[in-house]
């Protein structure tokens, strides 16, 4: 089974939930081309994710120092060691200080007092396009929205953030399973690119530091210990783009799936008390993140499969959010759905750290844009989705109303 293959197929791009759905009658685990794993089912996903013997940090793979070499021959270094520094790869206890001084921007109580400016900011973003009879969501709201909270939140300018979206469209594609490291060179220049955008902004708030989250992880410490420039530049990088990225998806995926699904869309607009319900039923039924690799530190067994030290296993979310044995009616979307133990945003150590934002990012987007707009359609059927597989959405969303 080439996972690359597969997701390269254009109608498994337009639909991947068939396919999902033959992985996990093969089986739990299934061999994967490149000689790793890949896991169909939700109690396996969801235990390696918790699992501190599987790592998500690439040297750990036995094979890691061919991509060293490779990397090297090809100019590709300073994004491996990118991967191996920053905190969504990094091991404890590094990875264990770098969360812990991130974190206290993204407490509940923090990201709740949120809530108001997060209305506000959907409020004028629909104002602005009210009266056009219609929009393309993508670039109406659900990209501004979470870029401009993240912005807020980073001290980030906002004539930068185009700058920024467009290093990150980038940046993601190195997220993906790939069969040719030539395919990554955009994304380590958008890397190096951002990095030395965030190296300016970083001595901008050295100088003058201000009210934003920038200001305060360079202050912060933890025992004692600061952040060092590097990983500073590292956590700055990862808050922006995984503060907007898998949101805009969750926004736009989450309206399209609500437009082909008039009845639940209908009931929403009838209790619109459901957003909460219908938000966590949007991240299972059509998961920003499909997909996310682990790689073994020991010999361990998953689901009666050995996997050895040193071998990737690719954690196929997606698949586990409409597993069978776990959610009833897998496939049919429910807006009401309260037993919902979805894993959309992983699990483990690596859990999302902005999930609590992004869910009130999707509930505020998605419940004004329904409320306001009772005659909301597709303005076409079809729909061009992303090139990216690890991250699902649709690139762009014509809507009526």
């Amino acid at each position: 089974m080439s996972l690359v293959n597969v997701m390269k197929d254009p109608a498994v791009r337009e639909d991947p939930y068939p396919t999902y759905a033959r992985l996990r009658d093969m089986g739990p685990v299934i061999p994967n081309d490149f000689g790793g794993w890949l896991l169909t089912r939700h109690a396996d996903v969801a235990a390696v994710l918790r699992d501190n013997r599987f790592s998500s940090n690439s040297r750990h793979q036995d094979n890691f120092e061919q991509f060293v070499q490779l990397a090297d021959a090809v100019g590709l270094t300073d994004l491996l060691d990118l991967f191996g520094r920053v905190m969504l790869f990094a091991d404890p206890p590094d990875h264990t200080r770098l969360r812990r001084i991130a974190g206290k921007a993204f407490t509940v109580r923090a990201v709740q007092e949120m809530r108001p400016r997060i209305a506000c900011i959907v409020d004028g973003m629909l104002d602005a396009v009210d009266d056009d009879g219609g929009t393309e969501l993508v670039e109406a709201l659900a990209f501004p929205l979470p870029v401009t909270v993240i912005s807020d939140m980073l001290g980030v300018p906002t004539e930068d953030h185009e700058q920024l979206r467009a290093w990150t469209r980038e940046a993601v594609k190195a997220l993906d399973p790939v069969d040719d490291p030539m395919v990554l060179f955009p994304a380590a220049q958008a890397m190096r690119e951002m990095r030395q955008y965030f190296h300016e902004l970083v001595d901008v708030r050295r100088a003058a530091p201000g009210a934003d989250l920038l200001s305060a992880l360079i202050a912060a410490e933890d025992d004692g210990d600061r952040l060092s420039h590097d990983e500073l530049l590292d956590t700055a990088i990862l808050l922006f783009g995984a503060g907007h990225e898998t949101t805009v998806n969750l926004i736009s995926g989450g309206a399209l799936n609500l437009l082909r699904h008039p009845d639940e869309l209908d009931r929403l607009r009838q209790d619109p008390s459901l957003i909460t319900t219908a938000v966590e039923e949007l991240l299972r039924f059509g998961p920003p993140v499909q997909l996310t690799a682990r790689i073994a530190t020991v010999d361990a067994d998953v689901a009666g499969q050995l996997i050895t030290k040193g071998t990737e296993v690719v954690a196929m979310i997606a698949s586990a959010n409409r597993d069978p044995s776990v959610f009833t009616d897998p496939d049919r979307m429910d807006i009401g759905r309260t037993e919902n133990p979805h894993i959309a945003f992983g699990g483990g150590i690596h859990h999302c750290l902005g999930a609590m934002l992004a869910r009130i990012e999707g509930q505020e987007a998605l419940g004004r844009l329904v409320n306001r707009h009772p005659g909301l359609a597709l303005r076409a059927p079809e729909v061009e989705w992303k090139s990216t597989s690890t991250l699902r959405g649709p690139k762009s969303l014509d809507l009526v109303w």
